[in-house]
């Protein structure tokens, strides 16, 4: 079996920080590293904490569960990042602190790997102009494919700014609301992803739909879908979009065929709501998955 493709994951890391008291570890990009590494795939996380408490349980949270930190910056000048999370009828709902480290993520401080893999990104840690030269450094890496995890946050998004980083992808994430914000606002959803893929030319369209499942449309036009199983311990849905995404990139960098990496993914995300926050310290938890 010829060697994996590296996986780099760009963007925030923060503390979910719950009504009571509860500091959760969080950000897309870091669950989805975190859920990789413990995947075996060792992805590369490139990131910015403060020079803080939090930042320092960031750093020794890595460490501690075997993460590559090299590409972990620290800066003086700003806190590591905050989220509020207010669960609203089981729905989080969240007040994200402006001006933290992740946005400063420093492109000349940034080690440039050369690799021919895959560059995933959000579009939350693309809100500052410094930590979008950054990203733009690794992005022009003709050797990476980019996978673009769609996450719209108010304020913090503008729609043409959206539209670029979207052509810039060959694999798209994205829920049905988010689908809608960015003009798929028809009464049929398959149809509003053929015309939001053909507009973008993606290889992989992928569309969540919380209690309804997931569905994936491939550039020939091949539609998969998955529903969720039972779900018999929910906690919260923090992370479940994110513990997708590792299990599609994960199946995406293995070559298992659609369905497989489908019906997995929705698997671990309906496994993840059990948990509070997104992700879990405990081998144990993944165990089952690794099978």
């Amino acid at each position: 079996m010829k060697n994996k493709q590296q996986l780099i994951i760009f963007g925030e890391v923060l503390f979910d920080c719950f009504p009571g008291g509860e500091q959760v570890l969080g950000g897309a990009p870091f669950n989805v590293a975190w859920h990789l590494q413990a995947f075996g795939d060792h992805p590369r996380f490139v990131s910015r904490v403060g020079d803080d408490l939090l930042g320092n349980k960031i750093i020794g949270a890595m460490t501690e569960w075997g993460m590559d930190i090299d590409s972990i910056q620290i800066d003086s000048q700003h806190p590591t990042g905050r989220v509020d999370v207010v669960l609203i009828d089981d729905e989080p709902h969240y007040t994200i602190t402006p001006d933290c480290a992740y946005d400063f993520i420093d492109a000349s401080a940034m080690m440039n790997p050369q690799v021919n893999g895959i560059l995933y990104h959000g579009t939350l840690a693309l809100r500052n102009t410094t930590a979008k030269q950054a990203y733009e450094k690794l992005a022009s890496n003709p050797d990476v494919s980019i996978f673009l995890d769609v996450n719209l946050r108010a304020p913090w998004w503008q729609k043409d700014e959206v539209s670029n980083w979207l052509k810039r992808a060959r694999w798209v994430k994205l829920n049905q609301d988010e689908l809608r914000q960015l003009g798929g606002n028809s009464a049929d959803i398959q149809q509003d992803m053929v015309l939001f893929q053909e507009k973008y030319d993606l290889e992989l369209l992928i569309v969540t739909r919380g209690a309804e499942g997931a569905i994936v449309r491939s550039r020939e036009g091949g539609l998969h879908k998955v529903t969720p199983p039972e779900v018999l311990n929910f906690v919260d849905t923090v992370g479940a979009g994110d513990a997708f995404t590792a299990v599609f990139l994960h199946g995406l960098i293995s070559e298992w065929p659609i369905d497989d990496i489908l019906n997995a993914a929705q698997q671990f995300a309906s496994a993840v709501v059990g948990l509070r926050g997104a992700t879990s310290n405990s081998s144990e938890f993944y165990h089952a998955f690794k099978q």
